[in-house]
């Protein structure tokens, strides 16, 4: 989804990690039309969204996204017959694609306005041999940042369920050039 050309781990505050683009990388083109399949749709225009579930694959530009279930909310506004996209939700599965990168989590934000992508849960981010996994990645879409952090939630299996923030740690690999 990201394009990192190179990876550069920065130690946070707290122990939050960070992964940062340093090398100039083609800006997303956020401005670009969102096309969508998926196997159904629901349209509810009374709270501004539709429901995109069954092999979800959302494209802007060089960016996609896949997941079982994607919620569009988009605004009242109408340009070209088309709705305003504000934010995207997905859920299961979700793999983001940019060009030679590639992050995958569990579930998804993509805010349309802010031109940030969030990935919640078991992320790991690739870009060829190089790997970091972690508990949250945020992308930032118009300089390239990429931040990588321990933190993320699971499913609780104390009394009552639910959802639990869970501490953690950033992990991965960096390749190395070959020497003679």
């Amino acid at each position: 989804m990201i394009r990192v050309p190179h990876l550069l781990l920065v130690a946070a505050p707290l122990g939050l990690l960070a992964a940062h683009a340093a090398l100039g990388q083609v800006r997303h083109d956020s401005n670009a039309p969102i096309d969508f399949s998926a196997q159904s749709i629901e349209l509810q225009d009374r709270a501004n969204r539709a429901i995109l579930t069954g092999g979800v694959t959302i494209r802007q530009a060089t960016m996609t996204l896949t997941a079982n279930r994607v919620t569009v909310s988009y605004t009242g506004q109408v340009t070209s017959g088309s709705p305003q996209a504000s934010r995207l939700d997905a859920a299961g599965g979700v793999t983001v694609t940019r060009p030679d990168q590639t992050a995958k989590s569990n579930f998804a934000v993509y805010d349309v306005n802010r031109r940030v992508v969030t990935m919640i849960g078991n992320v790991s981010l690739t870009q060829g041999t190089n790997r970091l996994n972690g508990g949250r990645l945020s992308i930032d879409l118009d300089t390239g940042r990429a931040t990588i952090d321990g933190s993320g939630v699971a499913s609780s299996t104390a009394p009552g369920g639910g959802v639990t923030q869970q501490g953690g740690r950033v992990s991965g690999r960096f390749s190395v050039p070959k020497r003679d």
